[in-house]
């Protein structure tokens, strides 16, 4: 084991077919027995930022500008921003490889080690998301993606819905405290049982999202 080895706070039980060890991270690339969806992934692994300032406009990360409105999302150089409110915004770097260097804003905090970040896609993934929560993710607008905030198997998260194809297929980004992990993991696949749900590595992760966004192949 590297010294001072970094660990997600995400344990499927399945054993990994194909893994990597990144930036001190333990990264999962196959698991076992996976299916055709829908998956669920972790990816406590890649970075995100909580930015905080009174003029979220000034900051571009990743090239990307922050969005105007709460509520609303940016992409493109593999990272996405979420607008939360007047003076708040998340980023997420969604592309594997070299992790961006530590931010030097004031204005910066890396969560990264705070907090669960999983992602849920695939068939069904409304279906499953009814049982798990009271927020209508499956609303037709606006267009994704979009972030809503509030309790997700009944923990506060942040719930950016990246992909709706049809009543009950897309895809979910969601991060919440890391002292929540194991229940949460154990609630999503509890509730996408029926529906065929299977944890998935980083591999199946980028494979949806190339096909969600063509340019990040």
């Amino acid at each position: 084991m590297t010294e001072n080895q970094r660990q997600s706070p995400v344990q499927f039980s399945v054993p990994a077919l194909d893994a990597e060890e990144r930036d001190r991270w333990p990264v999962v690339l196959e698991y076992a027995d996976e299916g055709e969806g829908p998956d669920l992934v972790d990816l406590s692994h890649l970075t995100r930022w909580d930015l905080q300032d009174r003029d979220l406009q000034q900051f571009r990360p990743g090239g990307v500008v922050v969005p105007e409105r709460p509520g609303s999302c940016a992409f493109g150089n593999g990272v996405l921003v979420n607008r939360m409110n007047r003076t708040q915004a998340s980023i997420w770097h969604l592309n594997p490889g070299e992790p961006p260097g530590p931010p030097s804003e004031s204005a910066l905090t890396d969560v990264t080690e705070a907090t669960v970040f999983l992602a849920l896609f695939g068939p069904g993934v409304f279906s499953i998301g009814e049982k798990l929560t009271a927020l209508d993710l499956s609303r037709p607008e606006p267009k994704p993606p979009f972030l809503i905030q509030g309790p997700f198997s009944r923990v506060p998260c942040q719930i950016v819905v990246l992909e709706r194809s049809g009543e009950t297929d897309g895809g979910l980004l969601f991060t919440c405290s890391r002292g929540y992990a194991a229940d949460m993991v154990d609630s999503v696949l509890s509730a996408g049982r029926e529906f065929g749900l299977r944890p998935a590595g980083e591999k199946a992760f980028l494979r949806w999202l190339s096909s969600v966004f063509p340019e990040t192949e």
